[in-house]
């Protein structure tokens, strides 16, 4: 029989915490392609690196070998690119477990290097109910540099019927080009987080919401097709291409962003189609 005092016990006793970090930094040698110059790995965080698809830039492959984070736990990632192409996405999605109290926290930095361009996609981030996250992507892009990236969030675990009612979020990007700040985002809920995923003026039912951001020279040319692509849902603030994609289905919100990031990539001369890790 389940004993409430145990969650008491556990709680005060201090459990081992995650804390780890993943830092990859690339620049050509001499030759067209990017390569890795740096590579620090702490556990739970670890990168692989297998061949990049016929057309496709270098590929990094982060995941986490807990499985998912919980409670206390604290992730760092840190991905540099000084010149050349460069693609970084996740080997599947990331769970985010019930917490007893504390926040997990995750610290994501990107720098962008003139000339450089780098794709940040990792999987969607499944928030389990109770789960409590913090997370924090800055990114650094010199002028000349490009920068795609996304980001899903899953609000419990659809399929199974799970309904988050509890639990804590707090979702923020920054991002500098050329060292001047051209756009913030905040996103946070609290409390009474199912009533404000059912609130129609809020999130309108939805159980899944991505986020893409693309800053370059072209993201205002892009502006046309990304609000095609997004159902009209995308905009440009000084200059960074913003898109929303969100639905009461985390599949079809899934289907959407591939689309939505497939046909971006397709449109500035790259294969048109995310990572082979993303259709496992």
């Amino acid at each position: 029989m389940y004993d409430a005092s145990l969650r008491c016990d556990v709680a005060a006793a201090g459990l081992q915490r995650a804390d780890g970090a993943c830092a990859l930094s690339f620049a050509r040698r001499g030759g067209e392609r990017a390569a890795l110059t740096g590579l620090y790995q702490r556990t739970p965080c670890r990168a692989m690196f297998p061949e990049p698809e016929e057309g496709d830039p270098p590929l990094a492959v982060l995941l986490t070998t807990t499985g998912g984070l919980t409670g206390g736990d604290a992730v760092a990632v840190s991905v540099a690119v000084a010149d050349g192409a460069v693609v970084v996405s996740s080997q599947a999605a990331e769970k985010i477990y019930r917490s007893l109290g504390p926040d997990v926290t995750v610290e994501v930095e990107l720098a962008i290097g003139d000339g450089a361009r780098l794709e940040y996609y990792p999987q969607e981030t499944i928030l389990f109910d109770g789960a409590r996250l913090r997370r924090r992507t800055a990114a650094h892009i010199a002028a000349g540099g490009s920068l795609a990236a996304a980001e899903m969030l899953v609000f419990g675990r659809v399929a199974r019927g799970e309904r988050i009612t509890r639990g804590r979020l707090f979702d923020g990007w920054q991002v500098r080009y050329d060292g001047r700040l051209v756009w913030v985002d905040r996103l946070a809920l609290d409390r009474d987080i199912a009533g404000m995923l059912d609130d129609p003026l809020l999130f309108d039912g939805a159980r899944a919401i991505a986020t893409a951001v693309h800053v370059g020279a072209e993201a205002a040319a892009l502006l046309p097709l990304a609000r095609e692509l997004a159902d009209g849902a995308a905009t440009v603030v000084n200059g960074v291409l913003i898109a929303r994609i969100f639905g009461p289905s985390p599949g079809d919100v899934r289907v959407r962003l591939i689309g939505y990031l497939a046909g971006l990539r397709g449109a500035v001369g790259l294969p048109p189609r995310l990572p082979r890790v993303w259709h496992v």
